[in-house]
C-alpha cells in the first residue's frame, strides 16, 4: 500500500442541533465516539452527561445525569460505552442506552503519587506528580484493544499507562515521571495503531509516544503541539488534537519552556510513517470562526471517513476570561468531511 500524502477536509457548518432549555445545555464536550451506526456520543460538561445524536446533528436522547463528576473520556469499542471521569478517576461502562454495566476504579479513591492541585504550578500543575502509581489518579482515557482488552492513560495525577483485560483485571503498567522515553508529563490520550501498538498523548511534554502491548518504548513523534486526543483510521492515518498553548505562568511545555507567543489549538493528521498529510485550525487571531479551534480536546472518526472534534472552550477559554465567553459556549463540537 502507498503511503498517503495528502488528506483534505471541509467543515459540516452548525452541526450539533442541542435542543433548548437547561436539562440539555452543557458548557462543553469533553470528548466523542462514534457507535457502529455512526450516531456520535458526546460527553459533556455542565451538565455531566452523554448526549446522542444521529451522523446530521439531530438529537436522538441524553442519558448519564447525576452519574459522572467530571466528564473528561468516551470510546465505544463492540457498543459498549466507557466512559472516564477524571475527577471520580472511574471508568464507567455502559450499553448503547446508557445502562450501567461496570465500573474499573472506586470514585474518589486514588493512588499516593504525591499530586495536588492545590499549588501553584511553574509549569503545569501535573508537576507536582511525585512518582508514578497504580491506578489510578485522574485518569483521563481509555481505548479498547480487538480483544476487549483496555489501555488507559493515567495522566493528570499520575504517569502511568495502565494494561487491563476485558474483564478489569490489571496486567502491566508503564511509565514515570520525566521527559525521557517512557516517561510523561501528563499521558491524556490513547489509541492503538494498525498493529496495536498503543499511542500515547504525553501532552506537556509536546509528543506521541508509541509503546508496544506489553509496554516496551518504540519511538517518539515530536512534531505535536500539546497533544490530547488521538484516533486512527482504518486507512492507517493518524489524527492528533492539541491544545491552545497561551503565553502565560502555568501553561509551559516540559520539553520547550515557555514559548514567546501564542501557540493555538489545532488538529493534524499524519500517515503511518509520520508525515504530515493534513493540518488545519492555528489561527490565534480567528480561533473562534468555524472550523478552527478554541480547545481541542478529544476526537473521533465515523464509518465515511468524517472527523469530530469535541472542544472544552468553556473551561480552557471563557473559564480563564481567555476570550468571551459567548464565543465559548458557540464552539464546542465540529464535524468535518473528509473530501480527498
Amino acid at each position: 500500500m502507498m503511503a498517503i500524502k495528502s488528506a483534505r477536509f471541509e467543515l459540516v457548518p452548525n452541526w450539533e442541533k442541542c435542543p433548548s432549555g437547561d436539562e440539555y445545555a452543557h458548557n462543553d464536550v469533553a470528548a466523542v465516539a462514534c457507535n457502529s451506526q455512526d450516531r456520535v456520543y458526546l460527553h459533556t460538561r455542565k451538565g455531566e452527561r452523554v448526549m446522542v445524536y444521529d451522523e446530521n446533528g439531530n438529537f436522538i436522547k441524553k442519558w448519564g445525569d447525576g452519574v459522572f463528576h467530571r466528564a473528561h473520556g468516551i470510546a465505544i469499542h463492540n457498543d459498549i460505552v466507557y466512559c472516564t471521569d477524571d475527577q471520580d478517576s472511574v471508568i464507567r461502562v455502559f450499553d448503547l442506552d446508557g445502562n450501567f454495566i461496570w465500573m474499573l476504579g472506586e470514585p474518589g479513591k486514588v493512588t499516593d503519587t504525591g499530586y495536588s492541585f492545590k499549588r501553584k504550578p511553574d509549569i503545569h500543575h501535573n508537576e507536582f506528580v511525585e512518582r508514578a502509581a497504580g491506578p489510578f489518579n485522574c485518569c483521563c482515557n481509555v481505548c479498547v484493544a480487538k480483544n476487549d482488552d483496555l489501555f488507559v492513560a493515567d495522566g493528570y495525577g499520575n504517569a502511568r499507562i495502565h494494561h487491563f483485560d476485558g474483564k478489569g483485571n490489571l496486567l502491566n503498567s508503564w511509565g514515570d515521571v520525566g521527559t525521557g522515553p517512557g516517561e510523561f508529563h501528563l499521558p491524556h490520550g490513547i489509541a492503538l495503531d494498525a498493529q496495536e501498538n498503543v499511542i500515547v498523548c504525553d501532552r506537556e511534554n509536546d509528543r506521541l509516544q508509541f509503546f508496544d502491548r506489553a509496554g516496551n518504548y518504540l519511538t517518539m513523534w515530536t512534531d505535536v503541539l500539546r497533544p490530547t486526543d488521538v484516533t486512527v483510521g482504518p486507512d492507517g492515518l493518524i489524527y492528533v488534537s492539541e491544545l491552545w498553548r497561551p503565553v502565560e505562568a502555568g501553561q509551559g511545555s516540559f520539553v520547550h519552556g515557555f514559548a514567546d507567543h501564542d501557540l493555538p489549538g489545532r488538529v493534524s493528521v499524519f500517515n503511518p510513517e509520520g508525515q504530515v498529510v493534513a493540518r488545519w485550525g492555528a489561527d490565534s487571531e480567528n480561533r473562534a470562526a468555524p472550523g478552527n479551534f478554541i480547545a481541542p480536546h478529544g476526537l473521533a472518526l465515523d464509518s465515511k471517513g468524517s472527523l469530530y472534534v469535541a472542544e472544552v472552550s468553556v473551561s480552557f477559554g471563557g473559564g480563564f476570561k481567555r476570550m468571551p465567553m459567548e464565543d465559548c459556549l458557540n464552539h464546542q463540537i465540529q464535524k468535518f468531511r473528509r473530501v480527498a
